[in-house]
């Protein structure tokens, strides 16, 4: 004879079993989607080295959001935990952090990005050109890609953020300041810490200041050293 709290127990299991198989399959499907973005930036990296002969970009950084962290965003917004509602609400799972050298490249990837036809830009925030309140300076992008899997195409919301050598390092140190316990003078910090990313974003602009009129004073090279440049990296290797 069948005991029906066993059934209901099973049938608990079963749910719950299955939640946790489909909650995997989706964060695999988040981790390809920055894959996809990441040899996005890779490529355009590679193209600038060839072409023009520097990388705008310094290195790539990748992170899938945890589990706690999204169950967490969603009890602070009060969305009920369900994977609809974390593709449609939660636009962060997937990041990509991309560091480049100027402030120009930062605006010359994001529009070599947006611009490729299977890319659709969700939101943008420029928090270079309007920086918040305690300092804090990046391109921030939410896209879209389509990721090909086995049976099905899945476009999946990826977070880019783009900033510069010194934005990120400020961004660093801030964020380890801020989750430090019991900080003394907490006002007095934040105001320090206001004033150092003004201190660097005038030294974003400096040096590509500094950059452009070594450009603008370079003599423009004739067509046979642009020739002899340009075969002189044809045994550079693509990396």
């Amino acid at each position: 004879m069948d005991n029906p709290i066993v059934n209901t127990m099973w049938d608990q299991s079963k749910e719950i079993l299955s939640l946790v198989v489909e909650f995997k399959e989706l964060m695999m499907m988040y981790k390809c989607a920055i894959k996809e973005i990441k040899t996005k930036f890779e490529v355009l990296d590679t193209e600038f080295k060839i072409r023009y002969q520097r990388n705008p970009i310094n290195f790539i950084n990748t992170r899938l959001k945890c589990t706690t962290s999204i169950i967490k965003k969603m009890t602070r917004k009060n969305i009920p935990f369900t994977l609809e509602n974390i593709e449609k609400y939660i636009h962060d799972v997937a990041g990509v952090r991309v560091i480049c050298s100027y402030v120009d490249d930062i605006y010359s990837i994001a529009e070599a990005l947006i611009k490729q036809d299977d890319i659709k830009l969700i939101t943008k925030k420029d928090y270079i050109a309007h920086p918040k309140s305690n300092g804090y300076r990046s391109l921030h992008l939410i896209i879209s890609v389509p990721v090909y899997f086995a049976e099905q195409k899945k476009n999946m919301k990826v977070e880019v953020q783009i900033r510069t050598i010194a934005m990120d390092s400020w961004a660093s140190l801030e964020h380890q300041l801020r989750y430090k316990q019991q900080i003394a003078n907490g006002e007095e910090i934040a105001e320090h810490l206001k004033e150092c990313a003004e201190l660097i974003s005038d030294i974003d602009s400096r040096m590509l200041d500094i950059r452009t009129k070594i450009e603008a004073n370079s003599s423009d090279p004739t067509e046979e050293e642009i020739l002899l440049k340009k075969l002189s990296k044809i045994d550079t290797p693509i990396e």
